[in-house]
């Protein structure tokens, strides 16, 4: 494991004379969370408390690996310490195995409770419970403990017990159906609606944090990743509402604005997002066009006429796109304020000066993976910086460190315990 602390570049302090110890340290710095998360949405969520400065414990099986572990962009991976993706949403944590089937497990779980402020599982409803370390019984065990369960249709109603990944929170929601061309398939958005429920799950721990701060009280968080993420599409519902109009795909065009779409540029697969706001831009953009008697048509120097005429503009534009480099045409079109951006490649992100100036790409050293570049947390804190500070552990890592240094376990009981199979 790396001792590498990397972190993103910070605006300055106001106050010089800040404590130097307490800088360093992040906006959750003493807040410690329990994480039975597996898979992407649970896990992603802890990840960014961690980031935020929270030591996370992840509590997991050798006898069942979370399949993140066995999974990445290429397919499946034989090393469980090697998978690319569970490198990417597994960072900062610490990792403890034990095996929940066994009752001395459940216990030294429910120790780990006892030393907690927050609970994360992301189980089907009712596992948790069978398990044994269902709310009540941790809420005994930690009168103030804060409790997220993130499930795909939440712990109530017909479908608490469905199966739920990515593609099924997307499609419940309605964001696929929103997603895609009109005279194509809905979009499942694949792995983005994980990570917008772990963010959702985040904020929702972030909130019983500061009431418990107030109160004293913990308290109990069951969040539907479907609901999740039909919240973030709330105009579409209103359409609804009010005008019993179901919204459907529309691809890259735009209610308002035209022209609004992404453009083949020149060069491999190379396209630029162009954006024409109103029409004081269209004017500076026919300018950049060179005025063609095509564009001073006086029809197009309005949004209604331009919206009436969006597929001839787009067959127009894409035609003086396709001769152009993407970053010379967003160059021209940003200085004269008009939104446009190159579609960037994973590997332009990792190489982009804007980026890299900003201290939003960094490097993290694993054990098995070697230097990875990786994405930094994107808050840039004045005094108490989220950062990096760890990769995403091996399996049972930090079980010595857990178990005999946060619960003084002695040796020969950890030994014991090992021996039994409750330490896996």
């Amino acid at each position: 494991m790396s001792t590498t602390r990397t972190s993103r570049r910070q605006p300055a302090c106001d106050d010089e004379m800040e404590d130097s110890m307490n800088e360093k340290q992040g906006p959750l710095a003493g807040v410690r969370v329990a994480d039975f998360g597996h898979v992407l949405a649970g896990p992603y969520s802890t990840m960014l408390l961690a980031e935020l400065g929270a030591e996370v414990i992840k509590i997991e099986s050798g006898s069942k690996i979370d399949e993140q572990r066995v999974l990445h962009g290429a397919g499946a991976s034989k090393d469980p310490e090697a998978s690319s993706n569970f490198f990417e949403i597994n960072l900062n944590k610490r990792s403890v195995t034990l095996n929940l089937k066994q009752e001395r497990g459940v216990e030294l779980a429910e120790r780990i409770v006892a030393k907690c402020d927050v609970v994360m599982e992301n189980m089907r409803p009712g596992v948790m419970d069978r398990l044994g370390l269902g709310y009540e019984t941790l809420r005994a065990v930690k009168p103030d403990i804060i409790m997220l369960s993130l499930s795909g249709f939440g712990a109530t109603g017909p479908f608490r017990s469905y199966t739920a990944y990515a593609p099924c929170f997307t499609c419940f929601s309605g964001q696929a159906n929103l997603t895609g061309y009109a005279d194509g398939t809905p979009n499942q958005l694949t792995s983005s609606g994980d990570s917008r429920a772990g963010t959702t799950g985040a904020f929702a721990i972030l909130a019983a944090l500061l009431i418990r701060q107030r109160t004293g009280a913990g308290q109990y968080i069951d969040l539907s990743s479907s609901e999740a993420l039909n919240q973030l599409i709330g105009d579409q519902m209103m359409d609804w509402t009010m005008n019993r109009r179901s919204p459907s795909r529309t691809g890259n065009h735009d209610a308002q604005m035209a022209p609004h779409n992404v453009y083949r540029t020149a060069g491999d697969d190379e396209w630029v997002s162009i954006a024409v706001q109103d029409d004081d831009h269209w004017a500076a953009f026919v300018g950049i066009l060179g005025s063609p008697s095509w564009a001073t048509d006086p029809d197009l120097a309005t949004s209604a006429g331009r919206l009436a005429r969006e597929e001839e503009l787009d067959e127009r534009i894409a035609a003086w796109t396709r001769t152009r480099r993407a970053s010379d045409l967003t160059e021209k079109l940003q200085a004269a304020g008009i939104a446009a951006m190159p579609s960037f490649t994973a590997e332009q992100v990792f190489n982009d000066p804007q980026l890299l100036h900003r201290g939003a790409i960094t490097e993290v050293d694993h054990v098995r993976l070697g230097r990875r570049r990786t994405i930094a947390p994107p808050w840039l804190f004045s005094r108490t910086p989220a950062r990096i500070t760890r990769p995403a552990p091996q399996l049972g890592e930090d079980n010595d460190e857990i178990l005999g240094g946060l619960l003084g376990i002695q040796p020969d009981e950890l030994e014991d315990h090992i021996a039994v199979g409750a330490v896996r």
